[in-house]
């Protein structure tokens, strides 16, 4: 399968996904912020597809994101908190509390 990652963006608001056979198998939404912060507020994987990493995949690559383009990263979603918490090297990118 190919786990290649793609993106999609209006007016600040996007998600990173995966697809298999043109449908979406996982997806991680997220919200721009004025101030340079990207909010992520939903991470889904299609229960046929759970514990192959797709999820995490997909948290890692928005940190990635945040880093290219200068981002920080508040983690609102669960899920991406809980990786945020796990991988030390993320929180580089995550947004302090004002």
């Amino acid at each position: 399968m190919n786990k290649e990652i793609q993106q999609k963006e209006t007016d600040g608001k996007g998600m990173f996904f995966i697809e298999k056979d043109g449908d979406i198998i996982a997806e991680l939404t997220y919200t721009r912020q004025d101030n340079n912060i990207m909010t992520l507020d939903h991470t889904e994987t299609n229960p046929e597809y759970e514990g192959e990493g797709l999820a995490s995949s997909l948290v890692k690559h928005s940190v990635e994101y945040a880093k290219e383009k200068d981002l920080k990263i508040d983690p609102l979603c669960r899920y991406a908190a809980a990786q945020f918490k796990r991988h030390e090297e993320y929180r580089e990118v995550q947004a302090t509390e004002a």
